[in-house]
């Protein structure tokens, strides 16, 4: 089969969406499927170039199998939602420059974010009469306008009927938890179009480690208690309370905290740590994805971190991983969110109230006093890893749905004709931002 995958975000960004989609098309490879990936120049997270690309409109590249097909796009350090708006544009008119100059697929796999390539994706569908699986990673704009990213109302209408006509263009819809499914059904879409593959971890890759490893050598851990956060520090995250409950730890010298994230990130992180006297903190930026095996076995305890105003479905990929990393988790997450649930569900980690840093450090002492319960949980965590979260089964779960669509009559060709473009859309260059 030949597979387009169509994701914004690819090899060699560490984090997020791209190390997800490269393994999916590497996997795909590997069971004898032609992949081509169309995707922006690596620029995440720093919001930069990186530099081996710096200056080109187009590239096209080849990696363990993979037809890699990169296209500029307008980037800038500080996003707010006008700079938002013209990178996703960018990409929406340099990326469809790239998907043309390819094979046909029989089918395309487009992630979101960023919402509007699904609008290129529906033309992609009707131009190679193929279908289209939208994959869906969070839910926009409700994901944007809980946090406060997106206020204009104007800007709401237009991206609330980007994601109508992203919904109605699709011909399946892949979702990564039910809570998912839950949002979608409600406000219309077919139970019928939807199918839940959650996120997945290589858990040969991530697996429980000795403690004592580089990781702690390198960074003077060695006999610590490391609470270790790694990953995105943005909006959505509640960072500080990590930092204002080492504070209340700080008279436990055999207690570390290790925040890892991009250096930028981690500066506007440092002077809290000074405020709140948080000598405990080690702010470190992101290691090689080689070395994230022994990093996360370096904890003692995995942190998830999340403020009380994000959305309910929102799941962060990072739980995954640390149940596969054979370590406890705490989570610092809303009480009835999808993340909370999926850690109760495990059995491999405590759910605290969010931005509450007193609860967050009560459940470290605990798990610092009870080293047979950390034992307990990580063996938990990392059994429901294997079970729920490998690769090789959500692989398997993409395959047989590239299957299913091929073969079954309906595809997006067949849809796009009947659709009507909303007039939010057609007034989008028009729009009045604050």
């Amino acid at each position: 089969m030949r597979i387009l995958i169509y994701s914004y975000n690819y090899y060699p960004e560490p984090i997020g969406i791209a190390p997800l989609m490269t393994e999916l098309a590497e996997g795909l490879v590997a069971r004898g499927h032609a992949v081509r990936v169309v995707t922006g120049m690596p620029n995440y997270p720093q919001r930069r170039i990186y530099d081996a690309y710096q200056g080109k409109l187009y590239c096209t590249e080849e990696r363990n199998g993979v037809l890699i097909q990169r296209s500029c796009v307008w980037i800038r350090p500080q996003p707010g939602l006008l700079t938002r708006m013209l990178l996703d544009g960018s990409f929406v008119l340099s990326s469809l420059v790239q998907s043309l100059r390819g094979w046909r697929p029989d089918v395309i796999l487009l992630t979101v974010p960023p919402l509007p390539v699904s609008v290129p994706a529906a033309l992609l569908g009707w131009f190679y009469s193929c279908p289209v699986v939208l994959n869906l990673q969070d839910i926009l704009p409700e994901a944007a306008v809980h946090v406060g990213l997106i206020t204009n109302p104007h800007a709401i209408r237009v991206f609330e009927a980007l994601e109508r006509f992203a919904y109605r263009s699709a011909s399946v819809i892949s979702v990564i938890t039910d809570g998912f499914t839950e949002n979608l059904v409600g406000k219309g879409v077919s139970k019928a179009k939807i199918r839940c593959i959650p996120n997945w971890v290589d858990v040969k890759f991530i697996r429980p480690l000795p403690k004592e490893g580089a990781f702690r050598r390198a960074y003077g851990l060695e006999n610590k208690f490391v609470v270790m956060y790694s990953g995105n520090i943005a909006l959505t995250q509640g960072l500080r309370t990590v930092i204002r409950a080492a504070a209340q730890l700080r008279s436990m010298p055999d207690i570390a905290f290790v925040i890892v994230g991009e250096k930028q990130a981690l500066e506007l992180l440092r002077q809290e740590c000074l405020d709140c006297q948080a000598d405990n903190v080690l702010l470190l930026p992101f290691q090689p994805r080689e070395q994230l095996p022994d990093m996360l076995a370096a904890a003692d305890v995995g942190l998830v971190v999340q403020k009380r105003h994000v959305v309910s479905f929102n799941m962060p990929s990072k739980i995954q991983v640390l149940l596969a990393s054979g370590r406890p988790i705490i989570a610092s997450v809303p009480v009835n969110g999808t993340a909370a649930r999926a850690i109760q569900q495990s059995g491999g980690g405590i759910v605290v109230e969010p931005e509450q840093p007193e609860q967050l450090a009560a459940a470290v002492l605990d798990l610092y006093h009870n080293p047979a319960k950390a034992n307990t949980l990580a063996q938990q965590g990392r059994s429901y890893a294997i079970q729920n979260y490998s690769f090789e089964q959500a692989l398997t779960r993409y395959e047989q749905l590239f299957y299913d669509i091929t073969t079954s009559s309906g595809s997006t060709a067949d849809l796009l004709p009947g659709l009507q473009v909303e007039q939010p859309i057609a007034d989008a260059m028009s729009i009045d931002l604050k």
